[in-house]
């Protein structure tokens, strides 16, 4: 946008006189600058000037001067450039107004100081809330010390926290008493489970013993009732071989007697003289007789002592194969329950080891979920704490973000000022010079003007 504005076209004199208008002086201090005062005053003729300016500082310094002036034939406006400079800003301007056609520098000059106005209240504003970020900040940082200084027993300001170093050693010797007193409680409780497996496993010896005790005279009083039948069966065949003798004997003694009466009948017979007729050898048939019965009497009592020999044998064989089968079956019972003791000794001692090892596991699994739960815990506390430290991390980039996107915009509007500043400046300078050739040729014409009359 143009800030001087002339149209040739429109250019006129007013017939009566010269316009002229001068511009005041206007100062300025302060790092955000600020506006100039405006003046005027009348020319000669049927019409009058108007001139104003103003400066502006702002670091290196920039202003620039405007003016718009009527006359009888006619509305224009014209403007000079002014400038100014300092580090703490000041300026100053100046401006002619000629009652020639002109153009809108006044209205320019409105929304230019509006435009200083705003980015006054902007710069100022920003710096406000700059202030106020770097204090949160501050306190912040404050909070964050205070906070880490209490977690290590001190505080942020240098006070040194409270001293425990004279808790340290009791503390030590606590520990190292706790941990003595741990392990002779876990050696303790180790003799107390040996103790007990050893009586588990007495115990079940005793068990194992009182029951093979009792399989052994339950075998015995078996074997007592096999004993008294055995004895029963001899004392039997021992009555039935003394009867069979008894009977034996008799038997002799019968045939003995028969034999010594048939002898004495037969030498009777022969000393009685008997005038008969012969008849059989009686003798001989007797002795037949006799030899027969012999015969007969031995065959009965070889059969009878081979009937008792063999019943007798077949009955030592039955005996001795009975006590050879109970002595065997005795053997592998007496070894199949040692080996059922072992079994159920090692199986006890494995159970008992199941145990206590079901019971210290379920000890340690006891300890480590209260330790897990602990450590949980800390990480519960930990992570909320990281949480925050994010939440505020997030927030002061916000901020901060905020903070930068305005100083870029702040930054890009003063640029964009200054350099609408330097295009002003370089465009009041061409003005100013011509508005000063103008007013000349018109000084001259006008000077001449009697010299015709």
């Amino acid at each position: 946008m143009s800030f001087y504005q002339t149209s040739s076209s429109s250019q006129m004199m007013s017939t009566g006189g010269m316009n002229a208008g001068a511009g005041g002086y206007c100062g300025v201090g302060g790092s955000a600058g600020g506006f100039g005062q405006v003046g005027g005053g009348f020319g000669q003729g049927d019409g009058f000037g108007y001139g104003g300016g103003y400066g502006q500082g702002a670091g290196a310094g920039a202003g620039f001067g405007q003016g718009f002036g009527q006359g009888a034939g006619g509305f224009g406006a014209g403007g000079a450039g002014g400038y100014g400079g300092g580090a703490a800003g000041s300026g100053f301007g100046g401006g002619a107004g000629a009652g020639y056609g002109g153009g809108d520098g006044y209205v320019n000059n409105m929304n230019e100081k509006q435009t200083m106005q705003n980015l006054n209240d902007r710069l100022a504003s920003y710096l406000d809330r700059v202030r106020q970020l770097e204090q949160s900040n501050v306190e912040l940082e404050q909070k964050i010390k205070d906070f880490l200084a209490k977690q290590r027993g001190g505080s942020s300001k240098g006070e040194p926290g409270k001293d425990y170093s004279t808790y340290f050693k009791t503390i030590e010797d606590l520990k190292a008493k706790i941990i003595t007193a741990s392990h002779d409680n876990h050696t303790v409780v180790l003799q107390i489970d040996n103790a007990r497996l050893a009586a588990d496993d007495f115990k079940m010896k005793y068990e194992n013993e009182l029951a093979m005790r009792r399989s052994v005279e339950a075998d015995t009083a078996g074997l007592r009732k096999i004993m008294d039948d055995l004895t029963l069966t001899k004392t039997d065949l021992e009555s039935q071989f003394e009867g069979l003798t008894e009977e034996m004997s008799l038997l002799k003694k019968n045939h003995d007697e028969e034999v010594k009466g048939q002898q004495t009948t037969t030498v009777g017979d022969v000393n009685v003289q008997m005038n008969a007729a012969p008849g059989n050898d009686l003798l001989k048939k007797m002795n037949e007789l006799r030899e027969q019965y012999e015969a007969m009497a031995e065959k009965n009592r070889k059969e009878a002592e081979d009937q008792f020999k063999s019943m007798s044998e077949s009955l030592k064989k039955e005996i001795t194969a009975g006590q050879q089968e109970v002595t065997t079956t005795k053997s592998e019972i007496s070894e199949l329950k040692k080996s059922l003791q072992a079994l159920e000794i090692e199986l006890q001692s494995q159970l008992t080891m199941k145990r206590s090892l079901e019971e210290t596991l379920a000890q340690t699994e006891g300890q480590y979920c209260v330790k897990i739960a602990h450590l949980q815990n800390q990480i519960i506390a930990i992570e909320e704490q990281l949480e925050q430290i994010r939440a505020e991390i997030e927030c002061q980039t916000a901020d901060y973000e905020n903070l930068l996107d305005a100083k870029t915009k702040l930054e890009n509007e003063i640029a964009t000022y200054r350099k609408l500043l330097d295009e002003s400046s370089n465009v009041k300078g061409d003005s100013t010079t011509t508005t000063q050739k103008e007013a000349t040729t018109t000084s001259t014409s006008t000077s001449q003007v009697p010299t015709r009359k």
